[in-house]
Formats: structure tokens, sequence, C-alpha cells
């Protein structure tokens, strides 16, 4: 496979270049040739063309078991926003994921879980013994009269039990509602009366940062307020009138094959946690979601059987389900880590991909600033060798922090697969692949199969300007919809830009053709009439030794209509004083970006408000610099933070009136 033309020569930035072995011997590499395409930039063309085709050719090329094969891979006659994949199709994830690999003689011993938590105690299961226990734990919840289309709840941490849970329902036709672990009660709650959950599957306790947390409670209180729910199931100890898991696993296991689900039919409802009101469940189907996130792991992160997938998330992010479908259905080995990626220390995410021989390494842009205060030689010192590919979704990277993951960590021969998607999703809309040339902090392109584009308000396209992302015709893992509110989905997604999907993110091309994300177009700022993404003002700020992260939010202002705030978190042993480094970063913003972009107020605090998945939450930070109401927090994993912005703003305002 050849790389595209791309005038790269006259950038100074790190630029990912593909080796021989990642042109010749890459999954997506080996699907190009197979079907006769010389480039991944013609792929990406040929992929659009005709939809139809490619996904088609990737449940070939996957070897996707169908037990009732499809009879039309698209159906367009209700319309863009309706489309009906895989039509006539019966299929089940537990299937695709677990039984086909240990009915395999060659594979049945392969390891597919490995899970380590906190304290350092890891176990493993085989293919064959995750089948079992998937099949005993639907024998058993078959016992208490969970079956095709209830919902099915899990508010578990990265454990193999989630792993095991999550098969388990699926082979019932059960639909699966994961649950964000940190959720306090009211969270789960909207969620369990939203779906309509019958049982939810809940840890007794979880450990993180050497604390044990109880989760137990907040579970029974929002089962309290749902009364769907019939059943809790308790890894551990339960209470009077639950039910303990290992009761569960008693049982013999669930003979033959998984319910047939047709293609449409749903696998799980993925809440998306917005900030005020009923939270959205997005609608994932069996067949769409397997085909997509099978999809994205073997041909954008080069997995395969023999493989090890290791992404630090939660089973309540988008990412937990299709780090176990999307590894799964390629054979390959799940790495779960259950607790903080920064205890004992900041070497453990090395360590952990070292142990477990880890291939396909998912980290976050604002955990590896956080991990980059760590030496040099500490690093090196980390056999980080098995290492192939690493993954980056949810936020903006900055140069800095890319470029000492790709240089200095991974000697420059890794790519970065920075890809971008959502919840609603099912996957990404935009990916770079391990065959081209990829820019420091780019997004690559359009994802195989993925129509997507940028346009200005009138909903023509752009080029070398920020616009919206768009995306012009449906995909296997589109949602199917808001869970019983079609109009909250016509109105999110179709309504801006006629016949075209709006995913609410601003994005540009460069003229390389190279895409970048500039954040949530809603998080975007109006200043003296110029719109400006936070991530801008952001990369600026942390460019300076003395940052380590930063938040940027847009304020009223009388003259200027939004005016920039600026709220940084100090490096490791930064020398700079408080108002000598605001100077000095209010200035280099005025250089690189404008006078009147350069922030009226930045404020050092010691932390920035973040999710488990370590997202800084903008939102929540602008409330609380003006004193508002930052909604539904129940996603933070450190709310407290909230109170120093508070703090820092409070401070200026005092030293302003004195």
């Amino acid at each position: 496979m050849t790389t595209p033309a791309a005038s790269l020569a006259a950038s100074d930035t790190y630029v990912w270049t593909p080796g021989a072995e990642y042109l010749e011997n890459t999954r997506v590499a080996r699907f190009a040739r197979r079907h006769g395409v010389e480039d991944i930039d013609a792929l990406r063309a040929r992929s659009v063309a005709d939809v139809g085709w490619y996904w088609d050719a990737v449940v070939a090329d996957l070897g996707l078991p169908f037990s009732r094969p499809y009879t039309q891979v698209l159906d367009l006659s209700r319309g863009v926003t309706d489309p009906d994949w895989f039509v006539g199709g019966e299929l089940n994830v537990a299937d695709a994921g677990l039984a086909r690999w240990a009915a395999d003689p060659a594979a049945r011993d392969r390891t597919a879980v490995v899970h380590e938590a906190e304290d350092g105690t890891v176990d493993r299961l085989t293919f064959a013994e995750l089948d079992e226990r998937s099949r005993r734990v639907a024998a058993g919840l078959r016992g208490l009269g969970v079956g095709r289309g209830d919902a099915v709840a899990l508010y578990l941490p990265m454990v193999a039990e989630a792993v095991v849970a999550f098969y388990a329902a699926a082979r019932l036709g059960a639909v699966l509602v994961p649950l964000f672990s940190g959720f306090a009660a009211g969270a789960i709650a909207s969620r369990l009366l939203d779906g309509e959950v019958r049982a939810v599957v809940v840890a007794e306790s979880s450990v993180r940062r050497g604390r044990t947390v109880s989760m137990l409670p907040p579970v029974r209180e929002a089962v309290a307020q749902s009364p769907s729910v019939r059943h809790i199931v308790v890894v551990g100890a339960p209470g009077e009138g639950e039910t303990a898991w290992s009761d569960l696993l008693a049982h013999d296991p669930d003979p033959g094959p998984a319910e047939p689900m047709a293609s449409s039919d749903t696998l799980l409802l993925a809440y998306t946690s917005g900030t005020t009101g009923r939270p959205k469940g997005a609608v994932h189907t069996h067949a769409g979601f397997l085909v997509k996130t099978a999809s994205e792991v073997a041909y954008s992160f080069d997995l395969g059987p023999g493989g090890v997938f290791c992404w630090i998330t939660d089973m309540g992010w988008i990412m937990g389900p299709l780090s176990i479908v999307g590894t799964h259905a390629n054979g390959g080995t799940l790495v779960l880590y259950e607790g903080s990626p920064d205890v004992p220390d900041l070497g453990r995410l090395w360590r952990l991909a070292e142990r477990h021989r880890v291939t396909m390494l998912g980290v976050s842009p604002t955990l590896i600033r956080t991990v980059r205060t760590l030496d040099t030689d500490s690093v090196a010192a980390v056999d980080l060798s098995s290492v192939r590919t690493l993954g980056s979704t949810g936020e903006p990277w900055d140069a800095e922090s890319y470029e000492w993951l790709a240089r200095t960590v991974f000697g420059g021969r890794v790519p970065i697969i920075n890809f971008s998607g959502g919840t609603e999703v099912g996957g990404s809309f935009l990916a770079p692949y391990p065959v081209e040339p990829i820019r420091s902090c780019s997004l690559g392109g359009p994802s195989l199969g993925m129509d997507v584009d940028v346009v200005d308000a009138a909903g023509e396209p752009v080029r070398g300007e920020v616009g919206e992302l768009v995306c012009r015709q449906p995909w296997p893992a589109m949602t199917r919809g808001i869970w019983r509110d079609r109009e909250r989905y016509l109105e999110a997604y179709w309504s801006t830009f006629p016949g075209l999907w709006r995913h609410g993110d601003h994005a540009v091309v460069d003229a390389d053709g190279q895409w970048f994300l500039r954040g949530r177009s809603d998080d975007v700022m109006n200043v003296a009439g110029k719109r400006l993404a936070p991530a801008e003002v952001e990369a600026v700020l942390i460019a300076h030794p003395d940052v380590a992260e930063a938040a940027v939010v847009g304020v009223p202002d009388a003259k200027k209509g939004e005016a920039v705030w600026a709220f940084w978190v100090p490096r490791a042993g930064a020398t700079s004083g408080e108002e000598e480094l605001a100077e000095t970063l209010r200035r280099r913003v005025g250089e690189e970006l404008g006078k009147p972009f350069a922030p009226s107020l930045i404020r050092r605090v010691d932390q920035l408000p973040k999710t488990r998945s370590a997202k800084i939450m903008r939102r929540a930070v602008r409330a609380a610099a003006l004193g508002q109401d930052p909604g539904d927090l129940s996603g933070a994993e450190n709310p407290e933070a909230l109170d120093v912005v508070r703090a820092a703003v409070a401070e200026q305002a005092g030293a302003r009136d004195g």
C-alpha cells in the first residue's frame, strides 16, 4: 500500500511516517489490497462512494457471523434519518465476540480478558472461561425472569464481571444500560427510569486511590425511586432481597446459541451526560454496533487475534462497550484497569503496558499532560516495545504533549490514532490510519465509510477555516434514535442542516487535507464578533513550560460580547510568579491569536474539574466562574475542583475591589 501524496515538508511539526512493515502488514493495508485499492485516500473515497459495498466488505473481511444472512446491506426507504442496515439478518454480539472463539480449538485457550486492580492483583480469563461464565450468568438472569427486550443496567468498575455481565445480557437479547461507575443516586435513578430497567448488576465496592468506594448505597437509593427494577445483583455481599453474583455463576451454563436478534434489535442504551434535563439514551443495535466497532479496532488500531487492547476508560462511556465488542470481535485480548492510572505514581500507565504486553494503548491528552511530569529516565526504564499503536479520543491535543508522547516516549516508531466520534456515533467520524503520514495533533481524515464534511453556517463546505462537523450519509452504528423520544433525536442531530447529521463539533481541514477538532461548537466563544475555540487558547497556554493544564471559557462582556477567562494548573517545579506568568501568558495569546483574544482573567488553580476519563469539564468551569449552577456533576471525578475555580475568581474580584 502506498502513502497518499501530501505537502508535509513545509511543516516543522512532528509527522508520523509509516515504514514498510506498517504499509504491508497492517489489517487496513491488507483490506485495501484485497479490493485492489492503492492507498488510504482512495479507500476513503471508495468507502463513501458506495457505503453498502464498504460495510458488506467489512463483514466479510472480519468474518463477523450472522446466524441468518442479510438480504440487503442498506435500506433508505424511510430516509437518511432512519436507515435499516443488514436487512433480514440475524446475529448476536455474544456469538460474534465469544462463542465463535470458544468453539475454535486454536482460540479457546487464548486470553480474552485481563483485569488488573490498583493494588496490583491480576486476574485472567480465556475465551472458553469467559464464554462459560457468561452462559452461567445468562442462565441465572433467565431464572430471575430477565429475557429478550428487558433492560439490564451495569454499575460496575472495569472488572472482568463487567464483561461477563455484558455478554450474558446480550446473549439473552436483553438491552444493556451501562452506567458510569461514579454516578450518584440521582443520576442512576434518572437512567433506570428512562430505560425502564428490570435488573441492576452492581459491585459491592471498588478501590480508587487506595480508598474503598462503596457502590451499593447509591444503587439502593436509586432503585427505591425506580419501580421497574425487580432485581439487584451484587458482585460481593448482597443485602436482604438482593441476589449474589455467585448464585448466578452456580447455574448450569445456558446451552446452545445465543438469542437470535434482528440486525436492528437494540443491544444497548448509551446515555449521554447532559448538564440539565432528562438524559439522552442513544440506541445502538446488535449489527450496527458490532460492525462499526470491529472495523475501528481492526483498521484504525490494527488489532487482530493475539493483539492486546487497553484503554483507560469506564463502562459508562462509549469506549467501555466499544473496547469489549471491538476487541473480542477481532479475537484480541482486552486489558481492564480498575483504579486511578497515577497510583502509586505517574509511571503506572507504562508499567501496565509493559506487564501485559499491550499492543494498542488508549490514553487521553489530559492524562498525558499529567504523566509528562514524569522524568524521561523513568519512562526509558520501561519496556514499551510491545506497543504498536496508540489511541486517543475525547478532546483536542496540544502539540507539546502530543510530540512528547510520540517522540520522547515512543521514539517516533508508533502512530497516534487520534480519533473523534461520540456516544451517538458508536465509534469515530474522523481517524488517521497507521498507513498514512499523520501530522502532530491531527485526526487524519474521515474514518472509512464515514461521509463527513466541514460546513459553514449556510451548510456549504469550507476548507482552511473553522466550521461545523457534519455527516452526509448514514453508518451502521448511527444511533437508531434517542430512547423513546423521536422529536429530541431529530432536533439534536438533523434540525440545523436539512439532510445532514450535525454532531456539535467545530473542525477545520487544513491545506494538506489534515483534519483537526476545535472543540464543541457550543463551547466556542464569540469575541468582538470573531469566533474562537477554547482549545486554541489552551494550546498557547500549555506551551509555556510552567503550565501543566488549562481551561478557557467565554464570559459575558459589555464591550466584546464575550471575554476570555483562563484557569491554569502549574507544572511540578514551576518557578514563575503568578502575576508575572499571567502577564506572559496574556501577551503570548495576543501575539499568537490576536490582541482581542488575550484573556482578561488568568488565574492559577491547583486542579480543574474532570470526568473519570480525564476530560476537562469546561461548561462546569464556566458556570462556577460566573457563580451559576454547574448542572449535573455526577460524571465528575473531582467536583471539589469547582470550589477552587470559584475561590480564584473571588480572589481576583477582591484584589480588583481592593
